[in-house]
């Protein structure tokens, strides 16, 4: 499913235009993406949650010429499933 289907599905569950769907949506993006920026962690009821992990520095070796690097730290996103959902996909989405 693309952006543009699931926003006219998003739509029309919701009773609104499609366009009033995306503006929603592109919102609800900016202001997750500015909490991230805070290194604050998002958590959706029932869906999962959202946190900024810090990967720490380390030493990686090229395995064809046996150099050394040193990748620097960064910033990552992970997600961690409710629960609930979890169980419904191993169930194979039947509940």
């Amino acid at each position: 499913m693309n952006n543009k289907q699931f926003i006219s599905v998003m739509a029309q569950r919701l009773g609104y235009t499609a366009q009033d769907t995306q503006k929603m949506m592109y919102q609800l993006i900016d202001t997750m993406g500015d909490v991230f920026q805070e290194g604050n962690t998002v958590t959706v009821q029932n869906f999962g949650t959202f946190e900024v992990k810090k990967k720490m520095e380390r030493i990686m070796m090229n395995p064809t010429t046996g150099q050394r690097m040193l990748v620097p730290p960064k910033l990552t996103l992970n997600f961690k499933i409710s629960p609930t959902w979890k169980d419904q996909l191993k169930n194979g989405g039947t509940e």
